[in-house]
C-alpha cells in the first residue's frame, strides 16, 4: 500500500514598513506567529530586518505542508491579523518552497507572486451610512409619491408594507450595488475619477 509522503512548505514574505515604526512592526508579527502557533501542522517562523534602518523586512512561516499553510492562509484569524496593519506594512513579494529538508535545500516545487493577497479595509460606517442614504432617499420619495397618489385609499399599513417589498430588492440588487461602484473611490479614500493621474498608493498588509 502506498503512503503520500506530507511535505513541508517553507513561505517567504517580503513587507516594508516605515523605519520610524519598526517596535510596530516587530509586535505585529510577533502577534501573527503567535496566532499560527495555535493551528495544527505549524513548524515554526521568524523573521529579520534588511539592515539597521532599513524600510524592508523579511518574514518566514513553515507548516507540515500544503493543506495546513492553506487552512492557515485562508482562516479568519490571519485575514484579521493581516488587516490589522493597514495603512502601516506594505507587502513587496511572496515566495514558496517545498522541500523536505527546510528552506536552503533544492526546492521540490518554487513559486513566486509579486503580491499577497489581501482583505480590503472596510470603508467607514459613516461613509457606509452616506452611501445607503443617497441611495434610500430618492426611492423612498418616489414610492412615497407614487403611492400617495395612485394607491391613496389604501390602509396606511397596506401602503407601507407594498412599499418596502419593492423597495428592498430594488435597493439590494439593483441601486446599491451601483452606487457603491460610482462612490468605489470616495468609500476607500482614494482620488476622484475625474481627477486623472495615478492613484496613492495604498499600504495593504
Amino acid at each position: 500500500m502506498s503512503m503520500t509522503l506530507a511535505v513541508p512548505v517553507t513561505v517567504s514574505i517580503a513587507r516594508r514598513v516605515d523605519p520610524g515604526r519598526a517596535s510596530e512592526m516587530v509586535a505585529w508579527m510577533r502577534a501573527g506567529t503567535a496566532l499560527a502557533e495555535a493551528f495544527p501542522g505549524f513548524l515554526g517562523a521568524g523573521w529579520v530586518q534588511s539592515g539597521p534602518g532599513s524600510p524592508e523586512w523579511h518574514m518566514l512561516y513553515r507548516f507540515a505542508d500544503a493543506e495546513t499553510l492553506r487552512r492557515w492562509e485562508e482562516s479568519p484569524q490571519r485575514h484579521w491579523w493581516l488587516s490589522s496593519a493597514q495603512g502601516i506594512v506594505e507587502h513587496a513579494r511572496v515566495e514558496r518552497r517545498t522541500g523536505i529538508e527546510g528552506w536552503f535545500d533544492r526546492p521540490l516545487e518554487h513559486s513566486v507572486d509579486p503580491v499577497e493577497p489581501v482583505p480590503p479595509a472596510s470603508p467607514p460606517r459613516w461613509k457606509q451610512a452616506v452611501t445607503i442614504w443617497l441611495a434610500f432617499f430618492p426611492l423612498s420619495l418616489t414610492a412615497t409619491l407614487l403611492t400617495s397618489r395612485f394607491l391613496d385609499a389604501v390602509p396606511l399599513a397596506a401602503r407601507v408594507l407594498l412599499m418596502t417589498l419593492c423597495l428592498t430588492p430594488l435597493m439590494t440588487y439593483l441601486v446599491l450595488p451601483r452606487i457603491t461602484r460610482a462612490l468605489h473611490w470616495w468609500l476607500h479614500g482614494q482620488p476622484a475619477p475625474w481627477r486623472g493621474g495615478q492613484p496613492a498608493l495604498r499600504r495593504d498588509a
